[in-house]
């Protein structure tokens, strides 16, 4: 009765097609894929400055983007169970109002144990933005523009260049490297001697680079959760969003469903026919007229205690291994997240270090380097608009753009390890970016597509979380390798995602079958 009732729901959001509640929901959906850049981004470009001023080892480089990935896996375990639970409303305001407190707070402390916790939490309330994002965007959109969901994407580059536009403008010139006037520390990650020492290292009157002179990356993170901030604004304060219908059918709120379908309607200026008489001659047609909607496993939630949903919301997991076809499309997703993941997350975390330490040895300056950024990532909002297309594409689909952005994202970072020239440098970043952008488009709006409705929100988020996890403890191997190779990060990160190629290759057809998938 629920898929019965969730495909009339179908059926009249097709019949509204694209209208203005629709664009309103996808462009803060949207946002939300922006602020998941935006901030994975910041940690990179401050990781040197937050070194100097600190004074901990290359080999402790690792520890901050650990904790921001543990949050993130964390928030994308808790809020991927959570938005079928607590409903997509609560949790598509939460993560952001997660997100911009301790963002904005972010700035403020002296010690790296506080930076670390602060992070972890600001990790969290990101977290659960892509699982929560794609599935609520998914709810609402009709059939014919499902290619919506890849274009999400194009928020992430966009976040990046934003992200690295302001560093551009205030990491060069508020930093300590800037009051040493020596050609060597251009660029460094502290191994010329000579360059300002952190003052936790070195005995009161000397000097050292103090908070002070380093203030560049505090500036960035103050605008960046002033950016979170005003996504909050919008989504809480400027737009009633509404609960998604799938959801409330899920409960047993039928006429709670249909009032959203009738506020999207009108806001649409349009009218629908639904009505409750419409889901009654349904129950009749199948004689289950006043009996609550039950979802797969036969438990009927109405009038439960709340430990008891609980209990039955984790036990819905098992639909994920309800058929053969679901546990291997299950456990390759797993496979995907956790290796795409890995890999770009050591790519996202070092590269922007280890392309500081090449162009410091071929005399690029600091603020050429942060320039080359907002070069590098540009071109990565073409990279998602690709993969949007060819997933339209006849003998291409979803399942070869994944294969081939992941196979030539791979071989940029084997080839990045191999050259050091400014030209080649950015060339392969570019490279890099762009097939990283192209893949995460085409897998991000592909997931919430392959699973059943009732455990979408579950589905992607486990996923995610199997990525989180993976991106936790990558950075702390990472880090100990860059100790001691400049190029080892690289080689890591580009096995990890030639492990993606090979799981999306082993993917069955049928998740792959736009008609069966726009039947769930």
């Amino acid at each position: 009765m629920y898929e019965r009732k969730a495909l009339v729901i179908d059926r009249e959001v097709d019949k509204m097609g694209m209208g203005k509640y629709q664009w309103y929901i996808w462009g803060l959906c949207g946002l939300g894929y922006f602020l998941d850049l935006l901030w994975a981004q910041a940690f990179g470009l401050i990781a040197t400055p937050l070194q100097q001023e600190l004074g901990f080892n290359t080999d402790q480089l690792g520890n901050i983007f650990t904790a921001f990935s543990s949050g993130l896996c964390a928030g994308a375990f808790v809020w991927g169970v959570l938005v079928d639970i607590i409903g997509r409303r609560a949790a598509f305001n939460g993560t952001v109002l997660i997100t911009c407190i301790f963002g904005l707070c972010l700035g403020a402390p002296d010690t790296y144990n506080a930076i670390l916790v602060l992070t972890a939490f600001n990790g969290f309330g990101i977290g659960g933005n892509i699982p929560i994002d794609t599935t609520i965007c998914l709810e609402f959109l009709p059939k014919d523009r499902r290619f919506l969901l890849a274009m999400l994407s194009i928020f992430q580059p966009l976040g990046v260049v934003v992200c690295s536009g302001i560093a551009y403008g205030f990491v060069p010139k508020f930093n300590c490297l800037n009051n040493v006037d020596v050609p060597a520390c251009s660029g460094s990650s502290l191994s010329p001697p000579d360059c300002l020492p952190s003052c936790f290292n070195v005995p009161k009157g000397e000097a050292c680079c103090s908070k002070g002179d380093n203030m560049g990356w505090r500036y960035l993170t103050y605008c960046l959760g002033g950016i979170s901030l005003f996504v909050f604004v919008l989504r809480f304060f400027l737009f009633t969003f509404q609960e998604s219908p799938k959801f409330l059918l899920s409960k047993g709120k039928d006429e709670e469903a249909i009032k959203v379908i009738q506020h999207v309607a009108k806001v649409n200026g349009q009218e629908t026919s639904l009505t409750m008489a419409t889901f009654n001659a349904l129950e009749n047609s199948f004689g289950t007229r006043g009996a609550a909607v039950e979802l797969p496993g036969g438990v009927i939630l109405t009038k439960k205690h709340w430990t008891e949903k609980v209990k039955f919301e984790l036990m819905r997991m098992k639909i994920l291994f309800s058929s053969a076809m679901l546990i291997r499309l299950t456990l390759l997703v797993w496979v995907i997240y956790a290796f795409d993941y890995w890999g770009f997350s050591i790519a996202g975390s070092f590269l922007p270090t280890i392309l500081l330490k090449k162009n410091s040895a071929i005399n690029v300056s600091i603020s050429e380097t942060y320039r080359d950024y907002i070069i590098i990532y540009l071109p990565g909002i073409v990279g998602v608009a690709l993969g949007a297309l060819m997933v339209k594409v006849n003998r291409v689909g979803r399942k070869w753009a994944m294969v081939i952005s992941s196979a030539l994202m791979a071989t940029s970072l084997f080839l990045f390890a191999a050259v050091n020239t400014q030209a080649s440098n950015v060339g392969l970043n570019v490279m890099e970016y762009f097939f990283q952008s192209m893949f995460n488009a085409v897998l991000y709006g592909w997931t919430p597509e392959a699973f059943p409705a009732p455990v979408r929100g579950t589905a992607s988020g486990i996923a995610s979380f199997w990525g989180r996890l993976f991106s936790i403890w990558a950075p702390l191997v990472a880090a100990r390798i860059l100790d001691d190779n400049l190029n080892g990060p690289l080689y890591m990160a580009g096995a990890g995602v030639f492990v993606c190629t090979i799981a999306v290759m082993f993917l069955p057809s049928k998740a792959f079958d736009l008609n069966a998938l726009m039947g769930k």
